[in-house]
């Protein structure tokens, strides 16, 4: 787990305002490299592959207790080896609670608080 968060860190981070911590990608475009700013990373979130999501996060969001344990589910879900883009297996729906109490100020300290 240090080894994935040490990795994520590395991204350099963007103090341009003119992107938010977190954001959805709805669409079912490829990723591209050109759509994620520096000091951001893609994640795939959901429990199977059809109703995954597609979100690019701050990698400021790694300070966050309640980020740390979505990384541990999907060390636990799916290890350290992950080729692409990293995967969280947790529903959508939840992972969409997780933004909006970021987006009203609140910052939940585990998954517990938002089911």
């Amino acid at each position: 787990m240090k080894k994935l968060i040490r990795r994520l860190s590395q991204v350099r981070v963007n103090n341009s305002t003119q992107y938010s911590m977190l954001r959805s990608d709805t669409s079912n475009l490829p990723a591209r490299r050109s759509d994620v700013p520096q000091g951001h990373f893609p994640v795939h979130v959901g429990i199977d592959p059809v109703s995954s999501r597609r979100f690019i996060v701050s990698a400021e969001m790694l300070r966050y207790p309640i980020f740390v344990e979505l990384l541990n589910r999907s060390e636990q879900e799916y290890g350290y080896e992950q080729s692409g883009v990293l995967r969280i297996p947790v529903n959508v729906v939840v992972f969409d609670r997780v933004l909006e109490a970021f987006r009203q100020g609140r910052v939940p300290l585990s998954l517990d608080e938002l089911v």
